[in-house]
């Protein structure tokens, strides 16, 4: 709150900070009731108050976000009307799509690097829901007309500030789950036609792309509450056409009692297990390296990352949403064991090829189906 305190608040219609309304994940799109369908942007989520000559963009969990994106800033200074407090995705566009890797390098305690990197990838911001307009808090009104709203808010603005795309066609947003997946989107959201804006609540619909994956157990870490008894996550790894093992992610959402039985049904496979593990010089750097099962980077913020290595014999399925260059963007989660799979056929080679979709046909659909 200490950032906040040092603004003047008193020229937004509404003072910062707002919690952002979230959504609740589901396996398909609602069928029944009538609903705004709108893509699921990979960036970060940011909310931008403009008022007068202030400028204040959010994060989503509720710090400042000015420093890190200094050319947004700028933009929204001149680029958003006065007044407004638009709800929408930081994302920095590449002709490969959407980078996150290079959206997560912008969070550097060097203002020189930031500026640096904001002249070398300009990030773009994505708008998908208006909370104030001319001054007014529009909260309160219904989806649908708080999309009307941001229309002729930003009928006249320029990139880098982009409208997403919206349809109230179901069987066009379900289309775009797999042709939008290609410029590095990750889902669609299903946004009820009357529903207000609710600040931290979940009152809207995502459903992500998902799909499996055969991975090797290469190791383990513990559990921050059963140090030696229970598991907390299991790390995987693919390999590469050459034959090396990657370490691609990992898998942590078991219950107390599947956490203890991992930790006595992994026990045999501790024995002996750097001897020949492909992981061992990982081992031996004491998390001196980031690209590594036990590395400290600077988004690990202190938490103990190291890891116990398992003789390479188990193989399990794992659901994922998508990656992020060589490995899971986010943590995969367990399905089964694989007794019928040997590791080595473990290979990234399994993984379902995206094809290519430019960001301006995603961002040319922005006007359709209004």
């Amino acid at each position: 709150m200490i950032a906040f305190l040092r603004m003047s608040t008193h020229s937004f219609p509404i003072a910062p900070p707002v919690e952002p309304m979230l959504a609740k994940v589901a396996e398909e799109l609602p069928a029944g009731g009538t609903f705004l369908y709108e893509p699921k942007w990979d960036g970060f989520r940011a909310i931008v108050f403009r008022g007068g000559r202030e400028v204040f963009i959010q994060s989503r969990d509720l710090r400042p976000l000015d420093r890190y994106f200094p050319e947004l800033h700028e933009i929204f200074g001149t680029g958003l009307p006065d007044g407004s407090v638009i709800d929408g995705e930081i994302v920095i566009a590449t002709p490969r799509g959407l980078d996150f890797d290079a959206l997560q390098m912008r969070l550097h305690p060097a203002a020189s690097r930031v500026a640096k990197l904001a002249r070398e990838t300009p990030a773009a911001f994505v708008a998908f829901d208006a909370l104030a307009v001319a001054g007014k808090d529009v909260r309160s009104a219904p989806q649908a007309e708080r999309r009307e709203c941001l229309e002729r808010l930003l009928a006249d603005t320029r990139p880098p500030i982009h409208l997403t795309p919206m349809t109230r066609d179901r069987d066009e947003a379900v289309g775009w789950l797999s042709r939008f997946e290609g410029a590095g989107l990750d889902g669609v959201i299903a946004k009820p036609e009357a529903g207000t804006y609710q600040p931290g609540k979940r009152a809207m619909i995502k459903v992500k792309h998902a799909r499996t994956a055969d991975c090797v157990v290469a190791g383990f870490r513990w559990h921050k509450a059963g140090q030696g008894e229970l598991v907390g996550s299991l790390l995987l790894g693919l390999y590469d056409e050459s034959g090396q093992l990657h370490h691609v992610g990992v898998t942590s959402a078991f219950t107390m009692a599947t956490r203890k039985h991992l930790a006595l049904e992994l026990a045999s496979l501790r024995d002996r297990a750097l001897d020949a593990h492909p992981w061992r010089a990982w081992a031996e750097t004491n998390g001196e390296t980031t690209r590594m099962p036990g590395g400290q980077s600077r988004w690990s913020a202190g938490k103990d990352l190291s890891w116990e290595p398992l003789r390479i014999e188990r193989v399990c399925e794992v659901k994922y949403d998508h990656m992020q260059g060589d490995r899971f963007r986010h943590a995969a989660i367990f399905q089964r064991w694989r007794a019928d799979k040997r590791p080595l056929d473990c290979r990234y080679d399994q993984l379902e090829v995206t094809t290519p979709y430019e960001l301006e046909k995603v961002f040319g659909a922005a006007g359709q189906d209004r």
